[in-house]
């Protein structure tokens, strides 16, 4: 798994309220260019994100599963992007009284990109990943999803 970190300026409760809101999803996932539907029940467990990825007008529809949750401390999904492939993405929340240190560990788990060595889509994942951090600390401290 490729893990990135980053120590928010702001509690747990306001990232958890970005994440909750499944159609904030394409504003802080780099990579996910719209949402088009959300599931009532998201972020609960089995519950689905349907987006779409990629720029117009090469934009592919799929969507991603909620495979575990712990409402505020953790959510693990089943990315999707086919034909690309499934990646499994964990993100964790770390209350730091009044910061949260967030993780986001992510990895191909199907597909093309399970074929590309790790040591060259670690690099990919975890600069992707970094922003996706930058973009979620910035809508949790704007109070995104209030």
């Amino acid at each position: 798994m490729s893990t990135v970190s980053l120590l928010f300026k702001c509690p747990p409760a306001d990232v958890w309220r970005v994440i909750a809101d499944g159609w904030l999803y394409s504003g802080w996932v780099v990579g996910a260019s719209r949402i088009r539907d959300v599931d009532a029940e998201w972020p609960g467990r089995g519950s689905r994100l349907h987006h779409s990825v990629g720029a117009w007008p090469l934009v592919i529809n799929d969507s991603s599963r909620v495979t575990a949750v712990e409402p505020g401390r953790s959510l693990e999904l089943v990315a999707r992007g086919w034909p690309v492939g499934e990646a499994k993405v964990d993100i964790k929340l770390e209350d730091r009284g009044g910061q949260c240190l967030v993780t986001i560990a992510e990895d191909a788990i199907r597909g093309p990109g399970k074929l590309m060595p790790k040591f060259l889509r670690d690099p990919v994942i975890s600069a992707r990943n970094r922003e996706t951090l930058r973009r979620l600390e910035l809508m949790a401290i704007g109070g995104a999803g209030k």
